[in-house]
């Protein structure tokens, strides 16, 4: 095709896109007027704006959980919508076994000098079909790992929604009052294997690791196996235990442009994040397939409102700078978007105890 003549497809199809994105913004912000009473209608279009001027510390993020909150339906389709135009979560949750075969070679995403290749074991357990096809549930909780969860007794309200999501396999026995059991997907990154479960190194942590796979009962265990070296043995142990002991797990494993396509549309709504994390990974899939987010256990500061510490992960002594130059993450900025997602009524960001009264939640939606 003639160099002019690609300029010009080019610039129309980039003309149509335009277009039809303000189409959708005038939609919205038409509908919204209309029915959420309780949103800034002009809200929709300024996300990135919100963001950058409205600095949450922990001194202000008190106000989260005592204003009333009413979900934003529309500005949720509308965020929806945009997402699905940089990704399809339905489909990159996952690579399928149809599109590779043993012995493949693969870049890893964050280094892509270096490679791996697909083992034996990797493709007996690749889903033939996504784990998330025609999946929609109403409401949903995503629970992250912040010790912000200790003494907040939110166990029976997170495990009434309808599909909980967590993240990093972090325990939950132990902290079921405040963290709740219900386990519908968790994520696995292969560094797990050695911070949470010593590498293995002994029969007892085999057991440990094999009694935390088997609790999942029928989950979804989504690990990004192929995005920086240095964690295939860690990936290659952990499939040979769920196939040797038959684990009831449905494994994923995410597509190698997933992540760049959740950071692109972040970046495009002028959210500047280097690497997103795996909570904001999680919400931006989410949104594919659950209408009501609810977001638990995120907080990236090391002092609640009150001034008291938070550990950096609810079960562990884990040490962490939220804010180092030389994180692969942003966090505060990342919480400063949810912040501002919760205001505006597209997520429920819950930053305190939890209301016994509001418990049964499932209940309560229903009526």
């Amino acid at each position: 095709m003639p160099l002019l003549l690609r300029t010009l497809l080019f610039g129309f199809l980039s003309l149509l896109v335009l277009v039809l994105i303000i189409d959708d913004i005038a939609e919205v912000e038409e509908e919204a007027a209309k029915t959420a009473a309780h949103a800034d209608p002009t809200s929709l279009t300024r996300l990135s704006v919100d963001v950058n001027h409205h600095h949450t510390s922990y001194n202000n993020t008190e106000k989260l959980s005592s204003n009333s909150w009413t979900f934003n339906k529309t500005l949720s389709n509308f965020i929806r919508k945009n997402i699905l135009r940089f990704l399809d979560p339905e489909r990159d949750i996952s690579i399928l076994k149809g599109t590779l075969k043993p012995g493949d070679i693969i870049h890893y995403v964050f280094d892509r000098h270096s490679t791996t290749n697909i083992s034996e074991n990797l493709y007996r357990l690749l889903p033939t079909v996504s784990p998330m096809k025609n999946q929609h549930y109403r409401h949903c909780a995503i629970v992250g790992n912040s010790g912000i969860l200790l003494n907040s007794s939110c166990g029976p309200e997170i495990d009434s929604h309808d599909f909980v999501i967590r993240c990093n396999l972090a325990p939950v026995e132990d902290y079921f009052l405040d963290v709740g059991q219900r386990t519908n997907l968790v994520t696995m990154n292969p560094s797990v294997v050695q911070r949470a479960f010593m590498d293995l190194v002994s029969e007892e942590w085999r057991d440990r690791f094999l009694r935390r796979l088997q609790s999942l009962s029928g989950s979804v265990l989504w690990i990004p196996a192929f995005m920086a070296k240095g964690g295939e043995e860690r990936v290659e142990w952990a499939l040979r235990l769920i196939l040797l002991h038959t684990v009831d797990v449905r494994t994923a494993f995410p597509s190698l442009r997933l992540l760049h396509a959740v950071r692109g549309y972040w970046l495009t709504n002028n959210v500047h994040i280097k690497r997103p994390t795996t909570g904001l990974l999680m919400y931006t899939m989410a949104t594919r397939f659950c209408e009501e987010i609810h977001l638990y256990g995120f907080w990236p500061f090391p002092l609640d409102p009150q001034g008291k510490p938070v550990k950096y992960h609810y079960y562990d002594t884990l040490k962490y700078e939220y804010t180092s130059s030389s994180s692969p993450h942003t966090m505060p900025l990342e919480f400063r978007t949810l912040t501002t997602l919760h205001r505006q009524g597209a997520l429920r960001l819950h930053t305190g105890a939890c209301d016994a009264e509001r418990r049964p939640q499932r209940e309560l939606r229903s009526k």
